[in-house]
């Protein structure tokens, strides 16, 4: 009886340990920003600069400190993607609030964009 105790302790032992090495394992999904420039039209924009930046707090103490400041330009479609996958943390509640600027020329636009973890954001910004 004391065996058989013994035996299935240590299966339970194994499998508690196999558990932990999959959860482990467990890849985190990418965390996505896709900002879609268009005219007023709504054809897409190609060559157009997007930058995606936080905009610290007027209050002390400023615990948002500019975190984020990141420039790319759009595609031949008019679209840029941001990965924020590095500056994620498993259990994190939220992610990130950004302002968004786009422009090309004399063309220019903004607006915001919450961004979700593991899952892939998109904004449209009209730029005129």
């Amino acid at each position: 009886m004391k065996r058989q105790s013994t035996l299935i302790l240590f299966a339970a032992c194994v499998a508690l340990s196999f558990g932990f090495v999959l959860s482990g394992c467990k890849k985190d999904k990418e965390t996505i920003a896709t900002v879609k420039v268009v005219n007023e039209d709504g054809d897409a924009i190609p060559g157009a600069t997007v930058r995606l930046y936080s905009v610290p707090s007027e209050d002390e103490p400023r615990p948002n400190e500019l975190r984020f400041d990141t420039t790319q330009v759009t595609n031949g479609t008019g679209i840029v993607t941001f990965d924020f996958s590095e500056f994620y943390k498993k259990g994190q509640a939220g992610f990130v609030v950004l302002d968004i600027e786009a422009y090309k020329g004399s063309l220019n636009g903004d607006g915001i964009i919450k961004i979700e973890e593991e899952t892939t954001t998109e904004e449209v910004i009209e730029i005129d």
